[in-house]
C-alpha cells in the first residue's frame, strides 16, 4: 500500500509522518510517533480513552483517519503539561484520587482540557455531560468530575502568568 507523507502540529511541533490510507490517528501517535499516552480502548469512538484535541475540537482519534490531520494541530496528553510541570487538571487529578487502573485517565484529562478551553466555568452538570463520552471501568466518575471542577476553581483563582 502506498503511503502518505502528512504534516501536521503535535503538542505544539512539527511533525512529518508517513502512514497508510487506512491507518488512525490512534495507531500513528502510538506506534509510528511513540506517543503511547493516548490509549486504545473500544476503537469504535465509544470510550474516549484515545481523546485528543484536533484544532481545538475534542475528537476520539480511532475515528480519525491520520491522512486527514494534513496541517492540523493535535494535542495529545504528553502535551497538556506546561514547562513549569503539570497542567492543573492533572495536579487535581493526582489530588482527589481521580484515577485508578489508569486507561482512561489521559482520555479524560484530554476531554477535561477541551472542557475548561471551551468553558472555564462549567457547572456540575456541565461536565458530566461533557465527559459523558469518557468510559471508566473502575468506576471513578465522582473524584474525575470533583478533579475538574477543582481544576476550573484554581484556575481562575490563579495569578495571570
Amino acid at each position: 500500500m502506498k503511503k502518505t507523507q502528512v504534516q501536521a502540529r503535535i503538542n505544539g511541533e512539527e511533525v512529518v509522518f508517513l502512514c497508510e490510507p487506512n491507518q488512525t490517528l490512534l495507531e500513528v501517535l502510538r506506534e509510528e510517533l511513540g506517543l503511547t499516552g493516548t490509549k486504545e480502548g473500544c476503537s469504535n469512538g465509544n470510550c474516549g480513552a484515545c481523546n485528543v484535541i484536533l484544532d481545538g475540537v475534542l475528537v476520539n482519534s480511532c475515528l480519525v483517519l491520520a491522512a486527514e490531520v494534513e496541517g492540523k494541530s493535535i494535542t495529545t496528553v504528553e502535551g497538556i503539561a506546561g514547562p513549569n510541570g503539570l497542567h492543573p487538571i492533572q495536579q487535581k487529578f493526582l489530588q482527589h484520587a481521580a484515577l485508578q487502573c489508569g486507561i482512561c485517565t489521559p482520555g479524560f484529562i484530554v476531554a477535561a482540557k477541551a472542557l475548561l478551553d471551551h468553558n472555564p466555568h462549567p457547572t456540575e452538570e456541565e461536565a458530566r455531560r461533557w465527559l459523558a463520552g469518557n468510559l471508566c471501568r473502575c468506576t471513578g466518575y465522582d473524584k474525575i468530575i470533583r478533579a475538574v471542577l477543582d481544576a476550573a476553581q484554581s484556575m481562575q483563582t490563579a495569578p495571570a502568568a
